[in-house]
């Protein structure tokens, strides 16, 4: 009996273990693979811009009479012109200063149309601006009241000639605007027209084919500018001008200023100087034309003088 349970147990014991072995072939299970990371979070889109007004490019069209300009027939392309904006308060206008200015001596060039070295826009929506320009450019303008000038005393070429050209403009009080904003420009000097003629003792002929010169004396060529007003004085020591000669007259730019009484002009005819003694007021943007008779007779000159601008006086003189 005892050895029959022995065997019983050892029976059951083998079977146990059979059974644990069995289990043990089983193949180890992979490990679950790790999750996925979560995606990034998708970013916001942009927020909307800031509330206000796209800023608004300043553009600008400066016209000039025809007549006004040195070459007489406007700007050319290349011509560069400063350009200063005064921003307003309300309907109080700010004043022009030689820096801190909403624009200050900003360049443009003339290409058919005028581009800023750089582009300068409105300070907003509302705020009304004076505009002020001068011409020829200048990259340091120290003083905007007292900004200088001068005329060649040798204006006998056309180079020589426009170079002795300024221009100013301004136009005050304009609302913020797409368009280009208009600026009257005006000629800042006197135009000088000495036109010859022949009189007794001379023939068309005899002055053609004569040496001729002419001087105008007792000028000072030298001169600030007020760009704001666009008033300009004269200043310095009194010079002679040699004119550009055009056919048969010749052109000078002259300061505006007050010749007192002298040999204002000296035409020399082969060798011969005739003198015309006069004084004589020379105004800014008008062109004041000298008509001029050579007679030998009188061994002077007769002039008649028309200003630009009709001012129903009589300016002609006898010259001896």
């Amino acid at each position: 009996m005892k050895h029959f349970l022995a065997i019983f147990l050892i029976s059951c014991l083998s079977l146990g273990l059979s059974g644990c072995s069995k289990g043990g072939d089983e193949p180890t299970p992979e490990p679950a693979p790790a999750p996925a990371p979560a995606p990034a979070p998708t970013p916001d889109p942009d927020p909307d811009p800031v509330p206000g007004i796209t800023p608004v490019e300043i553009k600008i069209n400066p016209s000039v009479a025809s007549d006004s300009r040195a070459t007489d027939f406007g700007f050319e392309s290349g011509d560069c012109i400063g350009l200063y904006v005064v921003n307003r308060s309300g309907s109080t206008p700010g004043a022009l200063a030689d820096n801190g200015n909403h624009v200050t001596n900003m360049r443009f060039t003339y290409n058919g149309t005028w581009i800023p070295d750089t582009p300068i826009y409105w300070a907003d929506d509302e705020t009304h601006a004076d505009f002020y320009l001068y011409f020829p450019y200048v990259s340091n303008v120290i003083s905007v009241k007292t900004h200088p000038f001068t005329v060649l005393p040798d204006q006998s070429t056309d180079a020589a000639y426009k170079a002795s050209d300024l221009m100013v403009g301004k136009t005050v009080d304009v609302a913020p605007t797409e368009s280009a904003i208009s600026i009257n420009v005006t000629h800042a000097m006197s135009r000088m027209i000495i036109q010859l003629e022949a009189g007794n003792g001379f023939t068309a002929e005899s002055l053609a084919s004569a040496e001729i010169a002419v001087k105008i004396n007792g000028i000072r060529c030298s001169s600030t500018l007020d760009i704001a007003s666009g008033s300009v004085t004269a200043v310095g020591d009194p010079s002679t001008v040699t004119p550009l000669p055009v056919d048969n007259y010749y052109k000078a730019l002259i300061v505006p200023q007050t010749v007192p009484e002298s040999d204002l002009i000296t035409i020399n005819v082969d060798g011969k100087d005739y003198n015309l003694t006069k004084g004589f007021t020379f105004e800014a943007g008008k062109s004041h034309k000298f008509n001029v008779v050579l007679s030998k007779t009188s061994s002077g000159v007769n002039v008649s003088i028309d200003p630009w601008d009709d001012d129903d006086t009589d300016n002609g003189g006898t010259a001896e």
